[in-house]
C-alpha cells in the first residue's frame, strides 16, 4: 500500500526540495490514519502504527527517517514516560502477588517459545537464550490493545491496571535478567575444528599475524619460494585463508613458548604484521632477548611507534599506510591533469623529505622536529598561474604584422604578467 498510495505524493512533494514538507506530509499521513481508525471506532494508536507501516514500504522511507531523526528521542523519552506514569503502584501494592505470578509467567513462556523457535532455526544454544531473554518482556503494542479494550468495555479498570502493571513490570525487569545472564553465562568459544596449533614448525620466515598487511606481505616471499611459518589468533580468517590455498597455525605471537614451537629459534627472519602496536612491542622484546639470530621486520601503527620500533633494534620499520597514501596523492595529482613524471618527482620529494624529517626525530628533536618540512594548507601562498579553461583548438593567429612581432617576441611572458 505504501508503493501505490504514498509513492507518487512523496515524488511530487521531493521535487519541491523541501524538507519540511516531506516533514509535514508524514505527520499528515500519521494524523489522517489515526483520524481515520477513529472515526471507524478502532484506536488512534492503530491508526498511527498502520500509518507506520505504510511510510516503511515507501521508497521515501530513508529520507522520512532522516527528517524525524531530531524527534524521535523526543518522542520516545514521553513514550517512555508515559509508561511510567500509567503504572499504578496503588494496584501494585493491592495485587502483588497475583501481578508477580503473572510477570514470571509470562516472561517464562514466552522466553520458552522464543527460545524453540531460535533453535528451529538453527540458532546456537547462547544465541537463542540471548534472544528468549530480551524479547521475553511485554510488547508497548499491548498498552494500545487494553486502551483499545478498555475502551470498548471489554475489561474494566482494575483488569486494565493489573494487565499494564504486568507489562510496565517485565519491560523494567528485563534489563536485569539480561546482565544476570551475561554474568553468569559462560562465554561461548570458537570450534577449534580444523585449526592445527603451531607446534614443531620450521621455516625460514615467521609470519606473526596475517591480515591484510600480512597478506599481502607474503606474496613476494612465496614468489620465491620463500619457506615461511604463518601464525595467527584469528580463527575465522585461518579458515577463510584456507580457502584460497594458505596453512595458516593457530598461535599468539605474544607468547614465548608458542614462538618456540612457530620455529622462532631457527628462522632467518620474523615478520611482525599485526596492527596492535603493544603485542607488536611485546614480541620485538622476547624476539630481541631470545632470537638474536633472526632479522626482525615490524609492521609500524604510526610514526611514533616507528621511533619506538627503531630505539628498540629492529632491522626494519614500515608505517602501514605510509607509502599508500604518498601513492594515492601521486594518483590525485595525475587524475587533476599533472604529468606522470612530474606526480612520481612531487612522490618522491615527499619520501625525501619525510626522511630528512624522522632522522632530525630520531636525533632527539621528538615529533615536533622537522614540522616545518611538511607542506600545509596554512604556509605562504603562491600567486596563481593564469591557465586557460580549456585546451585551445588551435593556435592564435596574428591579424597584422606588429601583432606577429609582439607573439614571437621571447618576452611576451613578461610583459603580460
Amino acid at each position: 500500500a505504501g508503493i501505490w498510495l504514498l509513492n507518487p505524493l512523496f515524488r511530487v512533494l521531493a521535487a519541491a526540495k523541501a524538507r519540511e514538507v516531506m516533514t509535514a506530509a508524514a505527520l499528515l499521513v500519521v494524523l489522517g490514519s489515526a483520524l481515520l481508525m477513529q472515526i471507524g471506532g478502532l484506536s488512534m494508536a492503530m491508526g498511527a502504527f498502520l500509518a507506520g507501516v505504510l511510510l516503511s514500504e515507501s521508497t521515501f522511507r530513508h529520507q522520512i527517517e532522516a527528517d524525524i531523526e531530531p524527534f524521535r528521542g523526543i518522542l520516545l523519552g514521553l513514550f517512555f514516560l508515559s509508561v511510567g506514569m500509567s503504572l499504578d503502584l496503588a494496584v501494585v501494592a493491592s495485587n502483588w502477588q497475583l501481578i508477580t505470578s503473572a510477570v514470571l509467567a509470562m516472561m517464562l513462556a514466552k522466553g520458552i517459545c522464543i527460545y524453540l523457535v531460535a533453535r528451529l532455526v538453527r540458532s546456537s544454544h547462547p544465541e537463542a537464550l540471548d534472544r528468549a531473554v530480551l524479547m521475553a518482556q511485554g510488547g508497548e503494542f499491548a498498552f494500545v490493545l487494553f486502551s483499545a479494550a478498555a475502551a470498548s468495555g471489554v475489561i474494566d479498570a482494575t483488569v486494565n491496571a493489573n494487565l499494564t502493571a504486568i507489562v510496565v513490570l517485565s519491560m523494567v525487569l528485563t534489563p536485569f535478567f539480561v546482565i544476570v545472564l551475561k554474568r553468569f553465562m559462560p562465554k561461548a568459544q570458537e570450534s577449534m575444528e580444523g585449526i592445527e596449533k603451531a607446534d614443531g614448525l620450521t621455516g625460514s620466515v615467521l609470519i606473526i599475524g596475517f591480515g591484510r598487511f600480512g597478506q599481502v606481505m607474503s606474496q613476494s616471499l612465496l614468489a620465491r619460494d620463500v619457506d615461511v611459518t604463518i601464525i595467527d589468533t584469528d580463527i575465522e580468517m585461518i579458515r577463510s585463508a584456507e580457502e584460497f590455498g594458505f596453512k595458516i597455525y593457530y598461535g599468539d605471537g605474544t607468547r614465548l613458548d608458542v614462538l618456540h614451537s612457530s620455529g622462532a629459534d631457527s628462522a632467518r627472519a620474523i615478520a611482525i604484521c599485526i596492527d596492535d602496536r603493544v603485542a607488536a612491542n611485546r614480541i620485538v622484546e622476547l624476539a630481541k632477548a631470545q632470537f638474536p639470530q633472526a632479522r626482525l621486520l615490524v609492521r609500524s601503527y604510526d610514526r611514533e611507534h616507528s621511533l619506538e620500533l627503531i630505539n628498540a633494534g629492529v632491522d626494519y620499520q614500515i608505517r602501514e599506510t605510509f607509502e599508500s597514501a604518498v601513492n594515492f596523492g601521486a594518483a590525485a595529482l595525475v587524475e587533476l591533469g599533472v604529468a606522470e613524471d612530474e606526480a612520481e618527482r612531487i612522490a618522491n620529494e615527499i619520501r625525501r623529505r619525510d626522511a630528512e624529517r624522522f632522522e632530525l626525530e630520531m636525533a632527539g628533536g621528538g615529533l615536533r622536529a622537522g614540522a616545518g618540512m611538511m607542506h600545509t594548507n596554512t604556509g605562504p601562498k603562491v600567486a596563481p598561474k593564469p591557465t586557460p579553461f580549456t585546451t585551445p583548438r588551435r593556435e592564435g593567429q596574428a591579424l597584422n604584422e606588429e601583432t606577429a612581432e609582439v607573439i614571437k617576441s621571447p618576452d611576451l611572458d613578461n610583459r603580460v604578467g
